[in-house]
């Protein structure tokens, strides 16, 4: 998890030992689903496990080429399409010590049935912690399964699953409800999805599945609930990285070029409309500036989405919208209410 280094050191024989265990994992699942009105189907788990894989840590010694490393996993991802690997950043990140941290130009993962294969680097988000890689042709037809971004917005107390490589183990199955929605962690440049769930290091880069086992969001972080100095953590608590904005991420990578995120060219501050707070423009640039906005207008609503403060516009503008694109933003002045056509500029 994010600010929880994945160096998990488990061997093989372990993970033999919960694959194993899995149909006993997806029957306790059921079992469980039953007491508590779920609407998860065990095919829906399987499909979830075929599609998640484990992201090896490199353990190849430069001295000896020709002795292989041992197999360890530090993070999780997930298949999404024709050989596309999708995981957190920081869980594919190695740190060199001569040149500080990095992205490798590839990786290898490990499939459910135990199928090593190399992966090449596509593109990544450092602000979003999301990278994508593609499994190597001759390899692809080895990942059957694929899964989607789910295109429904998600809700407080809607269930949720997650299959992952807690503490380098796997793959393992848990269960949970959403929280906060609309969460924050100065780990990124987003909100955050809050899953009531147990998650540990390992768990990062996997897939936050929904009852159909499309994706939610992207396992990012853990809150630390341990006061030791140990590296590998775990939590009833994790935060994901939202389907809406990590599809746009990787939809960016499969184009080959940057991630641009819109700019309503406005700053706010909060203040009094009756006895609502509300958001108001504390300074005006380019390009709300010639759509007419002013200084001090109070912010009601951009495309009939209400606004709640600061940290919603922002979500609102880099999920939903794109540079270029227009949108209305409806303020009040005085005791008006306008409508401005603002096109979004792009960096």
């Amino acid at each position: 998890m994010r600010k929880t280094p994945f160096t998990t050191r488990h061997s093989l024989s372990r993970i033999f030992q919960l694959l194993t265990a899995w149909s006993f994992l997806v029957a306790v699942a059921t079992s469980l689903g039953a007491q508590t009105d779920s609407t998860i189907s065990q095919e829906t788990f399987a499909r979830a496990r075929r599609v998640t894989v484990g992201i090896l840590e490199d353990t190849q010694d430069q001295r000896t080429p020709d002795k292989p490393g041992k197999i360890l996993i530090r993070g999780t991802g997930f298949h999404l399409r024709d050989g596309y690997v999708v995981t957190a950043r920081h869980a594919a990140e190695k740190h060199d010590a001569t040149i500080g941290t990095i992205i490798p130009k590839q990786i290898r993962i490990l499939t459910t049935d135990l199928h090593e294969l190399p992966a090449d680097l596509i593109g990544d988000n450092a602000f979003m912690d999301v990278v994508l890689y593609r499994i190597a042709d001759p390899h692809r037809s080895k990942l059957q399964s694929g899964t989607a971004f789910s295109r429904d917005d998600v809700a407080p107390g809607q269930e949720v699953f997650t299959v992952g490589y807690p503490m380098g183990w796997g793959p393992t199955i848990a269960f949970g409800r959403l929280g906060n929605t609309n969460t924050f962690l100065p780990t990124v440049e987003t909100r955050l999805i809050q899953a009531d769930m147990a998650a540990c290091s390992g768990n990062s880069g996997g897939g936050l599945f929904n009852a159909h086992g499309e994706l939610v969001g992207i396992i990012h972080a853990i809150i630390q609930t341990e006061r030791d100095d140990s590296s590998e953590r775990c939590s009833r608590m994790a935060f994901a990285i939202p389907a809406t904005l990590a599809e746009r991420i990787v939809n960016a990578a499969l184009a080959g070029k940057p991630l641009a995120f819109p700019k309503l060219g406005i700053h706010m501050t909060a203040v009094k409309d009756g006895t609502k707070l509300r958001m108001a423009v504390k300074d005006v640039a380019e390009p709300a500036k010639s759509a007419g906005i002013q200084k001090h207008d109070i912010i009601l609503a951009v495309d009939d989405v209400e606004i709640h403060d600061a940290a919603h516009l922002k979500n609102y503008l880099i999920e939903r919208t794109t540079p270029g694109q227009r949108v209305a933003v409806k303020v009040r002045r005085i005791d008006a209410d306008l409508t401005f056509t603002v096109t979004l500029a792009g960096g």
